[in-house]
């Protein structure tokens, strides 16, 4: 793990140490997560109130009609979380045909004057509340407006630990993804990027629009296919054509770019799926509406399915977290293979990082 400060340290041991424990007894896990043990922010909250709810528009959006189909792995490469599969039934909806660009939340910002979660100071107060008993109290210094920036390492140890390849950069933000002497200039149409859930939920509230349950995401990700792996098909995403932007190669030290692109890619780059929706594999992460829980898949039908009443992740306990679809640029199948349509990742609610973005949906 890169450090080249003391503030930087600081940061990296408070937010990491609090779930060694944890992590010491499952990382070996079939529910052991690309999305887990990463430094959190926690408390900085969301602040709506100056939000206006807006007016639905469908345009740049696809009409799911409604359906029933198995949600979750048939397969035996699913994680343990992404078991039993079960029959879900849906009513209808409306779903963006791709992910949320810079240049749509630019427009959101400059509406609303909405600070998104990286733009602001971590609150010590809330922060230690999810930290062992005890925990001292940091220097002032190392509360800074940040976010997690990957940082390929010059080797690692295993890839069970994040913390090698992410680095909490000061002024690393939406409209500076990879920390302050960067910009997103000429990336209109890029995904945005450093998104927190507490983000992607204002930014809906003013387009009228909502995020899309765990079981709306898989449903259209799917585009149609029943019992496929991706949204593509079943085809391995390295045979044939490129089929999305994901890592080549040996994650996270070296990536040969075979799909063109190292990082994000500009939308509509790779071929929809039956739907007509992009990206639904790899690119970023894309957050959901659902709270995290390992156990909620049943074997009887579910009509409409809002997720779980409450989180749990038994890699960090203390740590309440919402799924996230999709996989990212990062997702490579030796290490993540996010991309894989019944593909179930978690994340605290104010963790923003270069991958992670979002998408939305609407009922009417």
């Amino acid at each position: 793990m890169p450090v080249n400060n003391r503030i930087l340290t600081l940061i990296i041991f408070i937010f990491f140490s609090s779930c060694t424990n944890e992590k010491k007894k499952v990382a070996n896990t079939d529910s052991a997560s690309c999305e887990s043990n990463l430094p959190n922010r926690f408390g900085v909250g969301l602040d709506t109130t100056k939000i206006v709810k807006g007016r639905i528009n469908h345009d740049n959006m696809v009409f799911i009609p409604a359906g029933e189909f198995l949600m979750g792995a048939n397969d035996k490469e699913g994680r343990e979380d992404e078991y039993p599969q079960h029959s879900v039934k849906l009513n209808s909806f409306w779903i963006d045909i791709t992910e949320v660009t810079n240049v749509s939340f630019a427009k959101f910002v400059k509406a609303t004057g909405y600070v998104t979660t990286a733009e602001r100071k971590p609150d010590w107060e809330e922060m230690k509340k999810q930290l062992p008993v005890g925990t001292p109290k940091p220097p002032d210094s190392v509360f800074v407006a940040a976010s997690l920036v990957f940082s390929a390492p010059k080797q690692i140890t295993n890839l069970n630990d994040a913390s090698q390849w992410w680095v909490w950069k000061k002024g690393a933000d939406w409209k500076h993804p990879h920390g302050p002497n960067s910009n997103t200039e000429g990336k209109d149409n890029y995904p945005v990027v450093h998104i927190s859930w507490d983000d992607a939920m204002a930014y809906c509230q003013w387009a009228g629009k909502r995020l899309p349950t765990e079981a709306e995401w898989e449903y259209a990700s799917r585009g149609g296919l029943k019992n496929s792996l991706y949204p593509w098909g079943n085809e391995d995403i390295e045979k044939g054509k490129t089929k999305a932007n994901t890592w080549q190669g040996n994650f996270p030290l070296k990536n040969t770019n075979w799909d063109k692109f190292n990082g994000l890619a500009p939308i509509k780059k790779f071929a929809p799926n039956g739907y007509g929706l992009y990206d639904m594999a790899g690119n970023v992460w894309e957050w959901c509406s659902d709270w995290y829980r390992p156990d909620y898949y049943t074997t009887g039908k579910q009509i409409n399915p809002q997720g779980p009443a409450d989180s749990y992740d038994p890699m960090e306990p203390t740590v309440p977290k919402r799924v996230v679809r999709g996989g990212s640029f990062m997702c490579n199948a030796s290490y993540c293979k996010g991309y894989r349509v019944t593909s179930r990742m978690k994340t605290s609610t104010d963790t923003s990082l270069e991958h992670t973005g979002f998408r939305c949906v609407s009922s009417n």
